[in-house]
């Protein structure tokens, strides 16, 4: 596999606010060739249908969005989020979303994938557990439904920011490791790493006290430790560093959010967007994926951002723009079309 820019469906535009369909248009004017189709965007298509959003629609649904994509010559890379699965203390909640992610598989067929995206747990400690042994026999359950499909079905797993117990890269590596499954993988989020080691949007300075020596020491870890064939899907956003930091009587606090959670929500922004605020060390972290490590699948755009759920119905083109653009300098930054003759060149459509 050669790198292909690719592009979450969320990123493009919340789905209760945008219609999939122009979004898809979007991506591929602005020469994205993959997608990921974020579940709620399913779940909106499956909704418009009699009967509402029922399984049954839902595979209508992936059927219908299958359709659109190949249509705009768009590869579906993952489904994603399957959030708050494994470390539940609840095991009828447990065996419930195992059910559900019977649907998934084949809703991942459905769409023509093979990757399923499950990001680390954030509930609170009073509902899920941090006993290791039960948050990795939950992913490898998973791990074996995905497995009995043919061709597998994959999982990335991520560390987010925020998560309860697994909120860096090397506490996913672990667990990882510990469900030593073929079709086990990590997901690397240039977001996630730098916004837990090196950023803190509730300080006045935006950073981790040691920020600097942090993420140097993270990404040293990273090169010797992780096993580029277990990196399933690389993920690229960087986030503008605030003013003001986000605490209580910021705009963007949130009392029921960690401030992390509710900084990536409404401030992330695109690779290279220094012109609106971006700080955090996002070129060293792709470098050391890509040329450290040799990656060399996909890399998507992962985006959320309040201008995501404006009404504005230009917000999904000036975001897919920013996004070719993205690309672009990722391509200059990272050396990529020196070393890569099969690197996808993103026309950028005044």
């Amino acid at each position: 596999m050669c790198f292909g820019p690719a592009i979450s469906s969320m990123s493009l535009g919340r789905a209760w606010v945008h219609e999939l369909p122009h979004k898809l248009d979007m991506a591929a004017k602005y020469g994205f060739k993959g997608i990921e189709i974020f579940y709620e965007d399913l779940e909106f298509c499956a909704k418009s249908l009699p009967g509402g959003n029922v399984p049954e629609n839902r595979l209508v649904a992936a059927r219908e969005i299958r359709k659109l994509c190949d249509e705009r010559d768009l590869k579906v890379i993952c489904l994603q989020p399957f959030m708050h699965y494994e470390g539940l203390k609840d095991r009828e909640k447990h065996k419930e979303r195992i059910e559900e992610m019977k649907l998934w598989l084949k809703l991942a067929k459905t769409l023509g994938t093979d990757q399923i995206l499950i990001p680390s747990n954030f509930l609170p400690t009073e509902e899920i557990t941090s006993d290791l042994d039960v948050i990795v026999a939950d992913l490898v359950e998973v791990a074996d439904l995905g497995a009995d499909v043919s061709p597998p079905i994959r999982f990335s797993y991520e560390s987010l920011a925020w998560g309860t117990y697994i909120d860096t890269w090397d506490k996913c590596w672990d667990i990882v490791k510990r469900v030593d499954r073929a079709n086990f993988g990590i997901c690397l989020d240039t977001f996630n790493i730098a916004g837990r080691v090196f950023a803190d949007p509730a300080a006045v300075t935006g950073c981790t006290t040691d920020a600097e020596e942090a993420i140097k020491k993270t990404i040293s870890e990273l090169i010797a430790t992780v096993t580029t064939e277990k990196v399933f899907l690389v993920q690229v956003a960087n986030a503008e560093r605030l003013p003001e930091p986000l605490i209580e009587g910021h705009q963007f606090y949130n009392p029921e959010q960690p401030a992390r959670m509710s900084w990536s929500r409404n401030c992330r922004l695109f690779y290279g967007e220094q012109d609106r605020g971006a700080y955090l060390p996002v070129k060293e972290i792709s470098d050391a994926i890509i040329h450290g490590l040799g990656y060399d699948g996909w890399v998507s755009a992962e985006l959320f951002n309040r201008r995501m759920s404006d009404a504005d119905t230009e917000a999904p083109e000036e975001l897919a723009k920013r996004g070719g653009e993205s690309w672009k300098e990722f391509v200059k930054d990272l050396r990529l079309g020196a070393h890569d003759k099969d690197v996808p060149d993103i026309a950028i459509i005044s």
